[in-house]
């Protein structure tokens, strides 16, 4: 659940101990957790000179509707702050990847909108995310 506090262990169940193969399912997710975005990331910036997080912001943005998404919400996909996906925004807009406009319902608001370029980046990158995710996690 989202939102709430997490809730205390039932007092009806007795607290047990980790078994050996619980403790290794939480430390190897600790490592997915950690590790593999970090091996991702640098895969692809040796590869694509594209950062992981640049390449989800991409990802994200091409399977939207109209391939546009509101700031706050690609910022939300892709968990970030949203003064992180502005400078991430800004970086990608620099390079024609990604197009910033105003919102039509609400002047306040800015949408990201996936340019060509910036689709066809996408593309050209995906063999080399596909390939890092199979080498660092699913083989």
């Amino acid at each position: 659940m989202t939102g709430t506090a997490a809730q205390p262990y039932p007092p009806e169940r007795e607290l047990q101990p980790l078994t050996a193969d619980e403790e290794a399912v939480v430390r190897a997710l600790s490592r997915v957790i950690y590790a593999l975005p970090r091996a991702i990331d640098a895969d692809m910036i040796r590869e694509q000179r594209l950062s992981l997080i640049e390449y989800l912001a991409l990802a994200n943005l091409s399977e939207a509707a109209d391939r546009k998404l509101r700031m706050s919400d690609l910022a939300a996909a892709v968990e970030m702050s949203l003064s992180g996906m502005t400078r991430l925004v800004t970086r990608l807009e620099s390079q024609g990847l990604i197009q910033r406009v105003k919102s039509s319902r609400d002047a306040r608001g800015s949408n990201a909108i996936l340019t060509d370029e910036g689709f066809a980046r996408l593309e050209a990158a995906w063999p080399s995310n596909l390939a890092a995710l199979r080498r660092h996690f699913l083989d």
